[in-house]
């Protein structure tokens, strides 16, 4: 295994905390510095930490964290707005990143963490749990060793809870948070892309805040988030994706749900029942041949989180990564693309036109 790499969590609230949870559960995984302004934040950490709390050190600001801390590495959990100034002092320090998403709020900022992240020294990660939940993995791997055929369309759906409460409640508005579009669906568009292995040309996003936070106000502003919308993206080979969300579906039974149609047939992926579903063409009138499997999460996994025991299995390929034993899965240019996409689909929204991404400069 090797010597204990050591972790630096910055931003210890729940995604923070989620982080600790599962590092806690990773072989060669020692925790030794968080760092959060907020002290109930820290408190949050330490609770989590149990019995290992006394051992880490306690920051106020990555700045401090970096500049004092013995790390090899660091997870930044801190709010989407932080991202760029929490990573600098830690660029500085050539210090490996595990970064939450999205990678940041605005285009400009992705490009200049992705560019600095190209000459970086160490690992930098882009943290897209969704890529790691069990199920969505053995999906996408079907869909790339050819199980539908040539993938011709993909459809995503996520219907959900509204947002949760954060610290100041600053995930409740879009120049905090990138805006619905960045800050829940970047994974979504992280999935597009990895999915159909191809880049977007075009977005198309009709979406609305219609029910979540209108009874909310901060200081005399109200929230300005969408909490449902449909998203069409075109991709430069041809194939077409679709994304349905609605942050207003507390009580489905399958969070999420991703399809794949091909020239030979249809995938599904069932997300948590964790049922991966096979329908090939058969014909008109045909008997049905569908197969229906079931993707098995470690336990541990799942109670270490609520990302269907995603986070776990990214903590094990970024170990890795920092160890020199893999690569970086998802670059800083991965996240930039996520974040471009989302940006699209916010303005399109806003304006109610389809959006080229060559406007972005993508």
């Amino acid at each position: 295994m090797g010597e204990a790499i050591r972790y630096g969590i910055v931003g210890t609230g729940m995604m923070g905390v989620e982080h600790i949870q599962n590092l806690l559960i990773t072989p060669g995984a020692e925790i030794v510095a968080i760092a959060d302004p907020t002290p109930a934040s820290l408190d949050w950490a330490r609770s989590a930490l149990g019995e290992k709390a006394s051992g880490v050190a306690a920051y106020d600001s990555a700045a401090a964290l970096a500049r004092e801390a013995q790390v090899d590495a660091v997870v930044v959990a801190s709010p989407n707005f932080t991202h760029r100034d929490t990573v600098e002092p830690l660029f500085d320090k050539g210090i490996a990143m595990l970064c939450e998403k999205p990678l940041a709020t605005t285009i400009e900022d992705a490009h200049w963490i992705a560019c600095k992240a190209a000459g970086h020294p160490a690992p930098f990660w882009t943290a897209m749990e969704y890529r790691y939940m069990p199920p969505a993995a053995e999906f996408i791997r079907q869909v790339h060793a050819g199980r539908v055929g040539r993938l011709r369309m993909l459809s995503l759906r996520e219907h959900r809870f509204p947002f949760l409460v954060k610290v100041g409640n600053w995930n409740r508005f879009s120049r905090n948070s990138g805006g619905t579009m960045v800050e829940k669906c970047c994974h979504f568009f992280d999935l597009m892309r990895l999915i159909v292995q191809s880049e977007p040309v075009r977005v198309y996003c009709s979406g609305a805040m219609d029910v979540n936070h209108l009874d909310e106000s901060y200081d005399g502003r109200r929230p300005d988030i969408i909490d449902n919308s449909y998203t069409t993206v075109d991709f430069a080979n041809g194939v077409r994706a679709m994304l349905d969300l609605s942050m207003f579906a507390d009580g489905a039974e399958n969070q999420e749900e991703i399809t794949a149609v091909g020239d030979a047939a249809r995938l599904d992926v069932l997300i948590p029942e964790g049922a991966i579903v096979y329908s090939p063409r058969v014909g008109f009138m045909n008997p049905k041949k569908v197969e229906r499997t079931h993707v098995e999460v470690d336990q541990a996994a799942l109670d270490a989180g609520s990302h269907h025991g995603a986070t776990y299995y990214q903590h094990q390929a970024f170990i890795r990564a920092v160890r020199g034993e893999g690569s970086v899965e998802v670059t800083a240019e991965d996240g930039l693309r996520a974040v471009a996409i989302g940006a699209a689909a916010e303005l399109s929204a806003r304006e109610k036109r389809v959006v080229e991404m060559s406007e972005l400069g993508l």
